[in-house]
């Protein structure tokens, strides 16, 4: 990833990477960034081109970052409208041959203005600093990101069919798959994604595939390139991929988990469930941030049809030991695992969430329990819809409540800076006002085939 704070000058050995992306009979780049909205955008240029998109970028409207997720545009107090023009400069060293789209390579981009800087509202250099603050303090993050989806019958018009049935995790799920699957993983493998498991789910035609871990950065573009994967596979079967929260209301919906692990800090030590001081408090401050983070990670209209007690959706703020209701679980791993494996996981996020921006704000969080010192409060265990008197809080329960907490979030205010702030708040709240009285059905088959 770039680390400089302006588009470097020159890009060491483009012309040696230009001739083995020939060799892999590659015609045209994909340069892709994710909007505030969660929808992934490209610009694309062919091979010979390249060499001047890596030393100059390629040009894009900052009217993209106002989009909300149905392609209108809104107003922020910094950013909207028709005017200037950033440069999308690609990060060379995650260019790779898109195995689902032969002739095609692809590489996730960071924003500069015209003039060369950063662009302060840019969600990937966002990430990036975080992670670099993270690293100046001595925590080694990893993270990977759950990936859930459903397959569908193609041209269905506003109803989803399933592409197929069966018991939920079951066999005969998988033996309708099994093919699909095979080429998937095949896919996955050739573009250096390391799957470390895949079953059906518990929905309707939902399937699930987890990456290993990487940093903060390599994640969020990890998921990118894996959601392109898995709509390009299924496109050759004959299907679609929806990733969306909700596919059809009152059903249980997608989510996209975030795994995270501090090495070192999540195993051996004297704190709740054998923590350390550092990583409890990361944790701690990860939990506290959580009503804001939803607007980050779940803020869409039609995440809020998703989040719904008792469906594992981790609608309570609150945290567990391996407890799928609360937002936070703690995986401990198996006995002779652990150092390796313990990881926490937020299951509040889905795909509607730009990823970049995910990895930053959770470790701008976590970075501010460690700096207040925080403890976690008690676990939970079971599920709190089941009591009569539930006393866990309730994460927000609407894009309009999420967006308020989120922008009274002095921690994510601080971390992302005013312009970055503010533009995700603009589309948070533009997509709350516009779509408050939507039907929900109308609202789930209109972003049915969005993420």
């Amino acid at each position: 990833m770039a680390t400089s704070d302006t588009i470097p000058a020159s890009v060491p050995d483009i012309e040696s990477l230009t001739e083995r992306l020939r060799a892999h009979d590659v015609d045209a780049v994909v340069l892709s960034f994710v909007d505030n909205a969660g929808i992934t955008r490209v610009k694309a240029v062919p091979l010979p081109q390249m060499a001047g998109a890596a030393s100059h970028g390629v040009g894009a409207s900052p009217c993209f970052e106002t989009f909300c997720f149905d392609d209108v545009g809104t107003t922020g107090r910094h950013l909207g409208g028709p005017d200037g023009d950033l440069r999308l400069v690609p990060d060379v060293d995650r260019i790779v041959p898109l195995a689902g789209q032969p002739g095609w390579a692809w590489a996730p981009t960071d924003k500069f203005t015209q003039e060369g800087r950063r662009f302060p509202a840019c969600q990937r250099s966002f990430a990036s600093a975080m992670a670099r603050s993270a690293a100046e303090r001595g925590l080694a993050l990893r993270m990977a990101f759950e990936n859930e989806w459903v397959l569908g019958l193609d041209g269905t018009g506003s109803q989803f069919v399933p592409a197929f049935d069966g018991p939920a995790y079951g066999f005969v799920r998988l033996e309708r798959v099994a093919d699909y699957a095979r080429d998937l993983l095949a896919a996955m493998h050739a573009q250096n994604l390391v799957v470390e498991q895949f079953h059906p789910e518990y929905a309707a035609g939902q399937l699930e595939l987890s990456v290993k871990a990487n940093d903060p950065v390599g994640a969020a573009d990890d998921l990118v390139l894996t959601r392109h994967t898995v709509r390009r596979m299924t496109a050759a079967y004959g299907w679609r991929a929806s990733f969306a929260p909700c596919v059809v209301p009152a059903a249980v919906g997608s989510g996209t988990h975030l795994h995270l692990s501090a090495t070192g800090q999540f195993n051996g030590g004297s704190g709740p469930l054998g923590l350390h001081a550092t990583g409890e408090a990361f944790l701690a401050g990860v939990l506290r941030e959580l009503p804001a983070l939803v607007a980050v990670g779940a803020g869409s209209p039609v995440s809020f049809l998703r989040a719904e007690p008792s469906r594992w959706a981790g609608v309570w703020q609150a945290w567990g030991h391996e407890t799928r209701e609360a937002a936070m679980r703690l995986v401990t791993g198996v006995q002779g695992t652990e150092e390796w494996a313990a990881n926490a996981e937020i299951k509040c996020f889905d795909a509607t969430a730009n990823p970049y921006l995910v990895v930053g704000s959770v470790i701008a969080a976590g970075l501010a329990g460690i700096d207040d010192e925080l403890r976690l409060p008690a676990p939970v265990s079971g599920d709190p819809a089941l009591s009569a008197r539930p006393t866990v809080p309730r994460l927000p329960m609407s894009c309009a409540e999420a967006a308020e907490r989120f922008a009274a979030s002095a921690v994510l205010a601080e971390a992302m800076g005013e312009v970055l702030h503010d533009t995700v708040l603009a589309v948070r709240r533009a997509e709350a006002e516009r779509f408050a009285e939507t039907p929900q059905a109308e609202l789930a088959a209109a972003t049915r085939w969005l993420w």
